[in-house]
């Protein structure tokens, strides 16, 4: 399959990457981060959840974030919900798009959310009812989808199982987590030939983390099935809770960094992008994973003065 000339990119940074911090990050940081965002051309924003704040409280503000952000036509909001009151919440609030997600298998849900695969399947009903009324799309994610640290590999028939209930669901999209960085390159391509096959309806989407340090390889994979839609988060923040030995999201630098110097289109400002994660990496007052923000793009060329000459 051809490779995409233009993909779509979802920044996850403000909900996947903060939501396990310590220390809680203002309000009107978290608003300036998702307003730059918006400026550096992001797409797609998974701006924060609608979950209980005594479950996370760093996303207890998501309401006045929104109600804080630079709206644009061309950017869409979306936000994780985990059930009925979150999309209540949601829809109350005006989020452009609503986010659902379950894991495959059923030891990873059990800790994530305390529920077996068919019970969460069931509570994504009254969300897509909810949802529905308000004219407000759904997208559903499997989480640990290419590998879950406490069975091992995932049947690619559990993801279709999932993933048709999706589709019945009225759901716009299937995204799948690479919750602990378990995927590589012959497990994304087994998973995305085999959903595409099932379930053609449904565009794919991939959310990978570097845990292992392939994760940009396996979006290479993903170009190569002809998937064109990946998450990824600032300076390669981001980690589960529930999963152990979790590390970080693919980088958003990164990530459009490689994506320009193959040729493919992302519609994203790399220097203003750049600009958000040095930002946030001030905010957070500790180095970030991601690379590019440090080396800079390729042909950023230096003065020779600046450099020592060798002697000897």
């Amino acid at each position: 399959m051809l490779r995409p000339s233009k993909i779509e990119i979802t920044e996850v940074g403000p909900r996947d990457g903060l939501q396990a911090e310590s220390y809680f990050v203002p309000t009107k940081e978290k608003i300036a981060m998702v307003n730059n965002l918006i400026d550096a051309g992001i797409p797609r924003i998974e701006f924060s959840s609608f979950v209980s704040p005594r479950a996370v409280p760093q996303l207890a503000d998501v309401t006045d974030v929104l109600a804080g952000l630079n709206r644009s036509t061309d950017t869409i909001l979306a936000a994780l919900v985990p059930n009925a009151r979150g999309a209540i919440r949601a829809c109350e609030a005006g989020v452009d798009e609503i986010i659902v997600f379950m894991s495959a298998s059923e030891s990873h849900n059990l800790k994530n959310v305390n529920r077996t695969v068919d019970e969460s399947l069931a509570g994504f009903y009254d969300v897509a009812k909810i949802a529905g009324d308000a004219g407000i799309p759904v997208q559903g994610v499997i989480a640990t989808a290419l590998g879950c640290p406490f069975e091992g590999n995932v049947p690619v028939e559990q993801l279709s199982y999932i993933a048709k209930q999706y589709r019945e669901l009225g759901f716009i999209g299937l995204g799948l987590g690479d919750t602990t960085g378990m995927a590589t390159p012959p497990v994304v391509q087994k998973a995305v030939r085999h959903l595409q096959d099932t379930v053609p309806e449904l565009p794919i989407g991939l959310h990978f983390h570097n845990t292992r340090g392939i994760g940009l390889v396996n979006v290479l994979v993903g170009l190569d099935e002809g998937v064109a839609k990946y998450d990824a988060s600032f300076g390669g923040m981001g980690e589960c809770p529930f999963a152990p030995k979790a590390t970080g999201n693919i980088c958003t630098e990164d990530l459009v960094y490689l994506m320009h110097e193959l040729g493919i289109e992302t519609g994203i400002d790399l220097t203003k992008l750049i600009d958000v994660a040095k930002h946030v990496e001030r905010v957070m007052g500790r180095e970030l994973p991601g690379q590019l923000m440090k080396a800079g793009p390729r042909l950023e060329l230096h003065s020779m003065s600046d450099v020592a000459t060798a002697s000897g």
